[in-house]
């Protein structure tokens, strides 16, 4: 189903209780609020979202991240969109680009509740906007011990599979119900505004899966089981923890290992890491 309106996409933003609550965690880690110490890391408590690094400006998180490719998207899918997939699809109109991302910007990863992830991340991309706030991308280790956290169980909740506990697996792909195909069109801009009908949009909001957290020592951290997947420091190009439409249950077990650094797609997003103090 497509959203009725970017509005309603853009504002109608629960309230994030739970996500709140890791903020009031009591900081004696010395990793950043935004930040859980795991071991001797901090890692980011929620998927990144994009701003300009020398602006402060938000990003549109339909686009990709980056000029060249975004001018790209633009001029192909404002073409495209109207030719390909059923009326309904055929008339829905893509996200504006803001006039800020007209011109030149660079990304920086910016961890918080209550906002829409980035994908539409290479692994080039996501490394740069980690490093640009000051961070890096995490190790496979370091990703997958944050996500096990304290039960260092296979999923953030237990070790058994639960069903609507993370934002995975869910009932429609966005490129079906936009071209027929779930293998076609992977960088269109709308893919993130397809509603599953009578429920929620496909991609959450950060911390909206409120029942998907990983416990530490250093409070909670969100979604790193489903809702987009995440990219990791490895320079062959991997990602981990399932986007919301893959059939995966394999929790924070879950990874992807054939394709190269230089790919993206609307479903790849990151979360950042740093050394500990």
């Amino acid at each position: 189903m497509l959203a009725a309106s970017l509005l309603t996409a853009l504002v109608s933003f629960p309230d994030f209780k739970g996500a709140t609550l890791a903020t009031a965690v009591a900081q004696k880690s010395g990793c950043p609020k935004e930040m859980a110490r795991v071991g001797s890391s901090c890692i980011d408590r929620w998927e990144a979202h994009m701003v300009d690094e020398k602006t402060g400006q938000l990003l549109s998180p339909y686009y990709p991240p980056e000029p060249k490719l975004l001018r790209h998207v633009y001029q192909y899918w404002s073409a495209e969109a109207g030719q390909v997939g059923s009326e309904r699809a055929r008339a829905f109109g893509l996200p504006p680009v803001p006039d800020h991302q007209l011109n030149q910007f660079a990304p920086k990863a910016v961890s918080a509740p209550g906002m829409l992830p980035h994908g539409y991340l290479t692994y080039y991309t996501a490394k740069k906007a980690c490093e640009n706030a000051g961070k890096r991308l995490c190790s496979e280790e370091e990703w997958v011990r944050a996500c096990k956290g304290n039960k260092r169980s296979q999923h953030p909740y237990g070790g058994s599979y639960q069903a609507g506990r993370c934002n995975v697996f869910r009932s429609i792909h966005p490129a079906y119900e936009l071209h027929g195909n779930s293998s076609l069109g992977h960088l269109d801009p709308r893919l993130h505004l397809v509603f599953e009908e009578g429920k929620d949009p496909l991609l959450y909001l950060t911390g909206q899966a409120a029942r998907c957290t990983s416990e530490t020592d250093d409070g909670q951290l969100f979604d790193m089981v489903g809702n987009l997947d995440e990219w990791i420091a490895d320079e062959d190009g991997v990602f981990v923890g399932g986007f919301y439409s893959r059939g995966t249950k394999e929790g924070c077990e879950a990874k992807i290992e054939n394709h190269s650094p230089a790919y993206t797609d609307y479903s790849i997003g990151v979360r950042c890491c740093r050394n500990g103090p």
